[in-house]
């Protein structure tokens, strides 16, 4: 029966052992003997929710913006902010290899010290040699590469939309003449009678421009294009830490250039992601010239034997300490050759750098700092 101090059917009571008002209505519906049946297609869609499914969703779309920012393969498309677009076409990724660079020309000077404002002086150079020349480089090659990116990575800025062809030329030109002010900065900070930084500004970004543009264009040549590449984060950066802190002299520059067909070697591997896209255009990249298997075979000879014969110079003027720190940095770049990259270069590419490169930049500040023990 219902309870007499209840107005309503339809009213809320509270029952004694109730812990809140049950409706009136739902009482009278729990006693009658009719089951109640749940709704199967209510269930179905709650138990077709999977979280783990949703996390990793997020997880990917978070880990494809970060690519997307860093203008790294597998980025995501529709980003809107202007500044994250022309950071994307600096490719910020490419930096570091430049950067550090930069510190191997220090070591090898075997004159930096610890103080303030050689500190600042190796921070100004990075800055040069990454966001500024780097950035441009980068962005120069997106410029002309604009056809070529619709096939291989259509969410790159240009070929997507997102930035227009103008705003991408005034980018190549800010960057540029910013580089080429803060070489001339740096060369008067260090109190140079003849602008070494300056000229190996200029010349690095003669070499980027030739790289990318017509009619050139050294890319289109897998050989020619993939060693002006090489010797770019290589060599160029070297000389320029090295002549901001000492002596550029020929030794280092034929060692360093020797170090750059390694690079050459790393700048295989790039190709790898571009393989139909170059075919259709007609691009000599090695992985077109020579097919997938064996050019990643030369890749990996490449970085392997001219890494050797550094290390074998570092015997010949004996550093041999150094020289063995360098061979056994060499052994795990094998090994993830072996394991991801000859396997299956297409699909490892990017996962065998991210194992095997973090050896082969500390093998080259290795090389540095024997040099300037050396006093070579």
């Amino acid at each position: 029966m219902p309870n007499a101090q209840c107005p309503m059917p339809n009213a809320q009571c509270s029952m004694p052992n109730a812990p809140y008002p049950i409706p009136y209505a739902q009482i009278y519906l729990m006693s009658d003997l009719t089951p109640i049946t749940p709704n199967s297609q209510q269930a179905e869609a709650i138990d077709s929710v999977n979280p783990s499914e949703e996390i990793t969703a997020v997880a990917d779309d978070r880990s494809a913006k970060t690519r997307q920012l860093l203008g790294m393969k597998g980025a995501a498309p529709g980003e809107t902010s202007i500044w994250k677009i022309r950071l994307q076409l600096m490719k910020p990724i490419t930096w570091i290899p430049l950067i550090w660079g930069v510190v191997c020309g220090a070591a090898s000077s075997g004159n930096y010290t610890w103080t303030l404002e050689n500190v600042l002086k190796a921070a100004a150079c990075m800055l040069l040699s990454g966001p500024l020349l780097t950035g441009y480089t980068q962005t120069i090659n997106d410029f002309y590469d604009r056809e070529i990116d619709a096939i291989n990575e259509p969410y790159r800025p240009i070929p997507s939309g997102a930035i227009s062809v103008p705003q991408v030329i005034t980018q190549i030109v800010v960057l540029l003449l910013s580089g080429i002010g803060l070489a001339y900065v740096l060369d008067l900070w260090a109190g140079h009678d003849f602008p070494n930084v300056t000229v190996l500004a200029i010349f690095g970004t003669f070499i980027a421009y030739i790289y990318s543009a017509p009619p050139l264009k050294l890319k289109q040549n897998g050989w020619l294009g993939n060693y002006a590449l090489g010797a770019s984060y290589i060599a160029l950066p070297w000389w320029a830490g090295h002549a901001l802190f000492g002596e550029l002299n020929w030794k280092i520059v034929v060692l360093t250039l020797v170090y750059s067909l390694a690079g050459l070697g790393i700048a295989i591997v790039n190709d790898f992601k571009s393989v139909e896209g170059d075919r259709q255009l007609g691009l000599k990249s090695l992985p077109v010239m020579f097919g997938v298997t064996t050019a990643a075979w030369i890749c990996v000879v490449m970085i392997d034997v001219f890494q050797g014969l550094i290390a074998a110079y570092l015997v010949s003027i004996h550093e041999n300490l150094y020289a063995a720190i360098l061979v056994l940095l060499i052994l795990p770049q094998i090994t993830f050759q072996d394991m991801y990259f000859l396997r299956d270069p297409l699909k490892n590419d990017v996962k065998y750098q991210a194992s095997a490169q973090p050896f082969l930049v500390l093998g080259m500040l290795v090389a540095g700092l024997a040099l300037g023990h050396a006093g070579i």
